[in-house]
């Protein structure tokens, strides 16, 4: 199976990780995963402005190349990106006048009205693969380690556009634990947001909110945190008084499956 795949810019620098294990991982599952041509930064963060154009402008192209490719679905792993892409696809299909303004901007030779299905890399995992069958190709269980899943802000919310879960109890990162071999501990902080968007700012606050995070999930056992989130996992990391490690969750998908 072939699949368009976004990668975006952080897991071009400081999260290769997430990227090379997503990619490998795929590989043994069976997907193939077709980085879009000429790809550009999704913008980082949605705009919600109706007047704001510009900024979305590089993940409608990026849509519609994955349109072109012939894909079923266009696959990102980056929450960020999963989050921008997926909105900004929902405003093509529900706010004429904003495809309208962007097909006039680009200039595509077929314009672009929403055709493309935006899927997180753990929907991937779910949906079309079956965590069941990702079970079978685990060679390397994790069993005995308690694994806190953190989704933060992006990945969930908001619930009604993106729909990869219940934003206030989600359980995907939860099932995928278990499919490798690893015990869920589940966090009330699990959902909340890490503060990472305010470090430069207020890196003080930045880090209370990472540390609420961090300390909530080792006063429940944890042994080690997984994200889908590159700006969660430098937060959680550089930003938090709490010694418990933070990794991708295609690191433990790796580690599982004998990759590394």
């Amino acid at each position: 199976m072939k699949l368009a795949y976004y990668p975006g810019c952080t897991l071009r620098t400081k999260a290769k990780e997430l990227d090379r294990y997503a990619r490998e991982a795929a590989e043994v599952l069976g997907v193939e995963l077709c980085e879009i041509p000429e790809w550009q930064c999704c913008g980082g963060a949605y705009t919600t402005a109706k007047d704001e154009i510009a900024t979305k402008l590089s993940s409608v192209r990026a849509l519609a190349a994955s349109r072109d490719m012939g894909s079923d679905a266009l696959v990102t792993v980056c929450s960020a990106c999963y989050n921008v892409l997926k909105q900004t696809n929902h405003e093509v299909l529900t706010n004429a006048d904003m495809a309208t303004r962007a097909n006039n901007y680009m200039k595509l030779d077929t314009p672009y009205t929403g055709e493309t299905k935006v899927i997180h890399y753990l929907e991937l995992l779910r949906d079309v693969v079956g965590f069941d069958k990702i079970a079978e190709k685990v060679t390397n269980p994790l069993k005995g380690k308690k694994v806190a899943a953190y989704y933060g802000c992006l990945l969930l919310r908001p619930g009604k556009v993106l729909q990869l879960d219940d934003p206030e109890n989600p359980r995907v990162m939860e099932d995928f634990i278990r499919a490798l071999g690893g015990e869920p501990v589940i966090s009330p902080m699990r959902n909340e947001c890490c503060g990472g968007y305010i470090t430069l700012e207020d890196k003080g606050l930045a880090k209370k909110r990472s540390t609420a995070v961090t300390e909530s999930a080792k006063s429940l056992g944890a042994d080690v945190i997984v994200t889908a989130c590159p700006l969660c996992l430098y937060n959680l990391t550089k930003n938090s008084a709490t010694d418990i490690p933070t990794v991708y969750f295609t690191d433990l998908l790796a580690e599982a499956m004998g990759l590394k």
